[in-house]
């Protein structure tokens, strides 16, 4: 896909010999066909919706349901309002950008954007590693459980995730605002994300994607080994039960879980732990689209469908409704 650059009198930049005082960006997009505009309009706005309902709907039950006021569930609806988050930092620009056609964004937008997108995922993978522990106290060490994630605890551990996610994503964000960009200003994603960020820029990038390496050794790599580190204990004790259904019911209360963990680390993975030179644009917008707009919509179906707790607390509140509809 040939990328043009966008003219000096539309004032998105400004080219000063072999750089350029770059005053906005160009965001590419998915597609820049005008009949295709309506349709991806519709599409992203029903992701959105599904989006948005699904999780709240999760956040409502948890919130009413005395039987979902364990630790497990005290995650699973930060979980929610971390993928509501999450998708509000692309989906709207996005949908306001088929609709418009506008697609110019400020740099300062383009940071702020960067930067909760970031701090929207580090924390994501922390929650996800925390419910992994979660799962781990309660299956192999069932008698101190009660003790060690008592509501305090559970409390703590959420707010460092999301302490921890916004903290993380600083010094990316920092590094990325002071780059200099050259030869063009469009940048070939749908939102602002880092990577297509450092193909625009003229100034060495090394610094930067040494931040991140750095980050995914220590924050996705740690949490990644925490995780399946938790899974193997876990694995282990659920086949020593002896019966079936003891097996069967040890495993669904963290089967929704390990389910959003392969495929959350597996796209995460495919965009981002390569080298800025091997990174293949297109690629990385299709895997993006999945880990940004589908999973944060599939979340609330994963968790209702495979958990039986959850089944109960919709089946209890459908018919609840239909009474009070009946009075």
């Amino acid at each position: 896909m040939s990328i043009s650059l966008i003219s000096h009198s539309e004032g998105q930049e400004i080219l000063t010999g072999n750089k350029s005082d770059v005053i906005e960006f160009m965001i590419w997009g998915l597609s820049n066909t005008p009949k295709l505009q309506p349709v991806l309009f519709l599409v992203f706005f029903l992701i959105y919706l599904l989006t948005v309902f699904g999780n709240i709907v999760i956040i409502t039950l948890i919130f009413s349901d005395n039987h979902l006021q364990k630790p497990m569930y005290c995650f699973l609806c930060n979980m929610s309002f971390l993928d509501i988050s999450y998708s509000t930092v692309t989906a709207p620009y996005m949908l306001y950008t088929f609709i418009t056609g506008n697609k110019k964004l400020s740099i300062k937008r383009c940071m702020v954007q960067l930067y909760f997108f970031n701090s929207f995922a580090s924390a994501e993978y922390l929650l996800l590693t925390t419910m992994a522990y979660d799962r781990y106290m309660a299956i192999c060490k069932p008698l101190s459980y009660p003790q060690a994630m008592n509501q305090r605890a559970c409390f703590y551990l959420a707010v460092t995730a999301w302490i921890s996610g916004f903290l993380a994503a600083l010094p990316v964000t920092v590094l990325s605002s002071a780059l200099s960009f050259c030869a063009s200003n469009v940048i070939n994603h749908f939102f602002c994300d880092v990577t297509p960020l450092l193909k625009l820029a003229c100034n060495d990038t090394i610094a930067i994607e040494l931040t991140m390496f750095t980050e995914g050794v220590v924050l996705l790599f740690s949490c990644f080994l925490l995780t399946v580190m938790s899974y193997i204990y876990i694995i282990s004790a659920i086949l020593k039960i002896q019966s079936t259904e003891g097996r069967h019911k040890a495993f669904s209360t963290c089967a929704s879980h390990l389910t959003v963990v392969i495929l959350f680390y597996l796209l995460v993975v495919g965009v981002y732990m390569k080298p800025t030179s091997s990174y293949s644009l297109d690629e990385g917008k299709f895997l993006s689209v999945l880990y940004v707009n589908i999973i944060p919509m599939l979340n609330p179906f994963i968790y209702s469908l495979r958990n039986k707790d959850v089944k109960d607390a919709l089946s209890k509140a459908y018919k609840e409704r239909l009474q009070n509809t009946h009075l």
